[in-house]
């Protein structure tokens, strides 16, 4: 026995051993010295006390190449799975299950967009250069070092990385941003099956008659609502990024206590392991700048040093059109278009399939686009929908407006940057130290006919589907250095100088009217200190704006005085949203009750779902719960007319008994933070048990939908998985940019077991901030680790 016990104390040692020499191989090396191809010049990276590497260089492109290599080390399976996402070549790794997502993303046209855009590019560009130092930093580190964990789980071939993969990820950013699939269809359905009436609660009645001209049948209905599903669990199932809101604000010097401009911002998108910004400081002879950059971009898409900071929101601008196509009775590979009958192009794809044979399909396109029916693949509907997306039709040099951006010290250089980014739309708060504040709203607008509604499906035989060429740049809303001394973006419908209609699928003005509540107020001096405050603020007055006119209804509701008394407590309810707060609770599950009672027996369940996942529908409740006449009260499952405080009486029990049932009889146990958590999630944290091992969390979390602190749920029953919210929140005040705070969700780092991998999410959900380094003797003082990266020896 003895020496079966030693043999199997030294097999488990052994193991042991194995187990860390395997994942001690796959840690990044964050010291020492190391060997690139191609250096000009030694690069130092010292790495501080959260593992951001600050990158100091004598040339800027052996910059970007050491960017290249650190960042790859941290997140080549976010970069490689980004790509694939993107390229529609899921499948090839994860298997059959994912033909459907890649059948999606084959069709939108991305991979072919990508493929033909880096195809025609100026590869002499500065921006150009540097992307192409960046992506061999990648394919160096690639081709020397250890694949990662996920490489071997998953069987991962490493391949070069190039500049159609870098141009694919902007398609997949830009089209996380694309609502119109999600509404489009929902909106088209309540207006052609439900009729106008139905459409006040959205405030469509602009052109409430909508513009497609023919009839769809059954069968299109069905395929577009397959549509809106496959897009919407596309983006929730891949564990990625997806872009969904945001805020910034820049106050100028006279409202601040340093007498310099302060800036804040806080883009809102999706929670995942790792986050979506790698943070890095950079420099060479003229250049500094500390940045954050997304997966296979050498450019930070927010950024600031001594002279400027910016950071950015979603436009939201409506930049995706889908469009009911006739075709020719006779010739079912025509459409009408432009008065006469116009041959369908299509082209032939294959999606390789782990374990499987490979999977063809065919992608047509009519002359407004993709025909997004090819999703599907066998589809039940006899109508093709194509879809217009400003990404595939524009010019859009996004990567050297960001190129400028980096560099842009001046009013003018930003405008100029700004003006380069055409899709997707996004919104620049910029500042710098010598005063200047600005916004512009970035995007290439196009000019649609008079009165068409792009909210609805439009009738691609008519010509209101037709764009007649692009409004300038001068024509989007902007500001430079307004008379209030701040400027605010948070996501709302913005104004263009020209007064022009800019449709779209905007937030609720309240988050936005909330920030400019606090810095409206002239008796504040703006710092640090209540910046993080107001980036914090876990309230919203959009409780009481719904419930308001439900006052009455809900008291005539209560079955007995504990009822009564849960809702004086919710109408007087401040709508806090902290950890503490059951009225939080009480009211977040009603609001899923009464869309419920009042839309899911019109809509479906399947359109009902959809509707769920809309910005619409934020906008749509205050002004139904104030129409007590909306035939949305009515049920259509009963004989009965329902009245308002029928759907609200139903709404209310219906709400407790759930509450009761999941959380227990007590409502002194219903507290917010028990309900709402957030989890960070990654790709293989899908399943059981691995969820264990990947993901970070969960954490009771504060604020809500469209508090400034937005971590945002989505409509529905408790309890609340937190979807999005903020990504990094960051606040630099230009008196003295050294001192600038930030914060990272998750950690800097992607690589399982690695330091970094984690160790930043308790303190950002305890709304903590932390140092930015930006000066020398800061990185020094703070540096864990240096490593050289040296030219290699021929």
């Amino acid at each position: 026995m003895k020496r079966s016990l030693t043999a199997l104390a030294l097999l488990v040692a052994a193991s042991a051993a194995g187990a860390y020499w395997y994942i001690d191989g796959k840690q990044p090396q964050r010291s020492g010295e190391l060997h690139l191809n191609d250096l000009q010049a030694a690069v130092t990276v010292d790495y501080d006390e959260r593992g951001v590497p600050h990158i100091q260089a004598r040339h800027e492109a052996d910059m970007y190449r050491a960017l290249g290599y650190v960042h790859a080390q941290d997140r080549l399976f976010q970069m490689e799975l980004l790509r694939r996402l993107a390229r529609g070549e899921l499948a090839e790794i994860l298997g059959s299950k994912l033909v459907d997502t890649d059948r999606l993303f084959r069709t939108l046209g991305i991979r072919e967009h990508a493929d033909r855009y880096a195809a025609q590019m100026d590869m002499h560009t500065p921006a150009s250069q540097a992307l192409l130092a960046y992506l061999d930093g990648i394919n160096q580190y690639q081709a020397s070092r250890p694949a990662p964990l996920e490489f071997d789980v998953l069987g991962i071939a490493p391949r070069p990385f190039s500049v159609a993969d870098t141009i694919s990820v902007a398609g997949y950013m830009a089209y996380s941003f694309a609502a119109a699939f999600r509404t489009e269809p929902v909106l088209t359905h309540i207006r052609d099956q439900l009729g106008a009436d139905y459409l006040k609660a959205f405030d469509l009645d602009w052109h409430p008659q909508g513009v497609v001209g023919q009839s769809l049948a059954a069968g299109d209905w069905q395929d577009l609502n397959a549509i809106a599903e496959l897009s919407h669990a596309a983006l929730l199932n891949a564990g990625l990024p997806q872009f969904e809101g945001s805020n910034a604000w820049a106050v100028s010097g006279s409202r601040t206590a340093s007498g310099k401009p302060l800036l804040a911002g806080d883009p809102h998108i999706r929670f995942a392991t790792p986050s979506v910004w790698y943070e890095a400081n950079l420099s060479y002879p003229g250049f500094s700048l500390y940045g954050h950059h997304q997966a296979l971009n050498p450019v930070a898409s927010l950024g600031h040093n001594r002279e400027f900071a910016w950071s950015l929101t979603m436009f939201q601008n409506d930049d995706l059109d889908l469009i009911a196509e006739t075709t020719n009775p006779d010739n079912p590979n025509q459409v009408w278009y432009r008065g006469q009958w116009v041959e369908l192009h299509s082209r032939e794809e294959q999606i390789k399939v782990k374990d499987a044979e490979p999977v063809s399909l065919t992608i047509r396109r009519s002359p407004h686009g993709p025909l997004i029916n090819s999703a599907l693949g066998e589809t039940v509907g006899s109508t093709p929908i194509a879809m217009w997306w400003a990404f595939l039709e524009t010019a859009n040099p996004i990567l050297d407006g960001f190129y400028q951006l980096n560099r842009a010290a001046s009013l003018e250089q930003a405008r100029a940057a700004v003006e380069h980014i055409e899709a997707p739309g996004l919104n620049v708060v910029w500042a710098n130290a010598s005063g200047d504040i600005g916004w512009w709203a970035a995007a290439k607008l196009p000019r649609r006919p008079a009165g068409v509604n792009p909210s609805f499906i439009l009738d691609g035989a008519s010509g209101e589907a037709q764009k007649d060429g692009y409004y300038p740049f001068s024509a989007n809303p902007q500001e430079e250095n307004p008379a209030r001394g701040y400027i605010v973006s948070a996501n709302y419908q913005p104004v263009s100088p020209t007064g022009m209609e800019i449709p779209g699928y905007y937030n609720l003005a309240d988050r936005g009217q909330r920030l400019d509540q606090h810095l409206s107020d002239s008796s504040v001096k703006w710092d640090l200190s209540n910046s993080q405050a107001l980036q914090l603020d876990p309230g919203t007055g959009y409780p009481q704006r719904l419930l308001a006119p439900l006052a009455a209804d809900l008291r005539a509701a209560a079955g007995d005085a504990e009822e009564q008394a849960l809702i004086e407590q919710l109408l007087n309810w401040d709508g806090q949203h902290t950890l503490d707060a059951t009225a939080a609770t009480l009211f977040n599950q009603l609001v899923y009750q009464l869309a419920f009672e009042a839309m899911a027996d019109e809509l479906g369940d399947a359109f009902f779902a959809n509707l769920l996942q809309t910005r619409a529908l934020d906008s749509a409740l205050p002004r139904l719960t104030a129409a007590a006449d909306s035939p949305w009260w009515d049920n259509r499952g009963s004989d009965a007319v329902e009245t308002r405080a029928d759907a609200v009486k139903a709404a209310w029990q219906n709400c407790l008994a759930h509450l009761r049932n999941t959380l227990g009889n007590d409502p002194s146990q219903w507290a917010w933070g028990s309900t709402h958590t957030l989890t960070h999630n990654h790709p293989l944290g899908q399943r059981k048990p691995l969820d264990m091992l990947f993901n970070v969390g969960p954490f009771a979390a504060p604020g809500s939908r469209e508090t400034p602190n937005n971590l945002s749920q989505p409509i529905g029953p408790a309890p609340w998985s937190v979807v999005y919210g903020p990504s990094t929140r960051r606040l630099i005040d230009l008196a003295d940019a050294s001192s600038a705070l930030g914060i990272n969700p998750v950690g800097q780092s992607g690589v399982l077991f690695d330091t970094h991998y984690k160790d930043q999410a308790e303190r950002y959900i305890r709304g903590e901030y932390v140092p930015m380094h930006l000066d020398g003797e800061a990185i020094k003082v703070n540096s864990r680790s240096q490593l050289v990266l040296r030219p290699l020896k021929r």
